[in-house]
């Protein structure tokens, strides 16, 4: 009886904590979550925020590119080389001064044009755009040359067109009182021996004194 009593007495400690475990809950099937306690929402890891890289022109200038930069819309991270012909030659004062005097509307076709002078000037160190223009302006001298001489030509094909359709018009109007000497006398070239019975080559029968046997009966 002593062993019973000894083994019966823990089981009977145990159920009471397992009761008292249990009593928080409405129901055992669906418990309500506690809310998180300060500790671990200061655990919990931070938002994570999109950092952007900054714009060509800042990095090359290495410094910080700001929300506003006033470069960035035109000198992409992933074109440097387009603000680095623009800086070698303008500079990023003036670049910055020029853009802050125009209206945002023109910006970027200022920032295409400079970039473009920048790579002419590149090219051609004396001339620069200047050497360009005046070789664009030559080819247009040469071709408007070449233009007027084609329309002269073609001045000179129709006047000659005109003067000939005009000599046949006379040649038609004259000719329209020979159309029956010249109808006759052509006839008279290709059958020249229509009437059989004026053919040299005709054989009479009653000269022959013989009759002429039928080919096919």
């Amino acid at each position: 009886m002593e062993y019973t009593e000894n083994t019966t007495s823990p089981t009977a400690a145990v159920v009471p904590v397992a009761v008292a475990a249990t009593e928080g809950y409405p129901s055992s099937l669906s418990p309500t979550p506690s809310p998180l306690s300060p500790v671990a929402a200061a655990a919990s890891p931070p938002p994570t925020h999109v950092i952007l890289s900054p714009c060509a022109a800042c990095k090359i200038l290495r410094r910080r590119c700001v929300e506003n930069c006033i470069l960035a819309p035109y000198f992409p991270p992933d074109q440097p080389l387009k603000f680095t012909i623009a800086h070698r030659v303008f500079g990023a004062s003036n670049i910055i001064k020029l853009l802050r005097d125009l209206p945002e509307a023109q910006r970027a076709d200022a920032v295409t044009s400079m970039v473009y002078e920048a790579n002419a000037r590149l090219r051609d160190p004396v001339y620069g755009c200047a050497g360009s223009i005046c070789q664009l302006q030559k080819q247009i001298s040469e071709l408007q040359g070449e233009l007027a001489k084609a329309q002269a030509e073609i001045m000179n094909m129709q006047c000659q067109n005109a003067k000939l359709f005009e000599m046949i018009c006379k040649k038609m109007g004259t000719q329209d009182d020979l159309d029956q000497e010249t109808k006759h006398f052509t006839h008279e070239l290709m059958f020249p021996y229509d009437d059989i019975s004026n053919s040299p080559f005709f054989l009479d029968e009653n000269i022959l004194g013989v009759a002429w046997e039928p080919l096919w009966t």
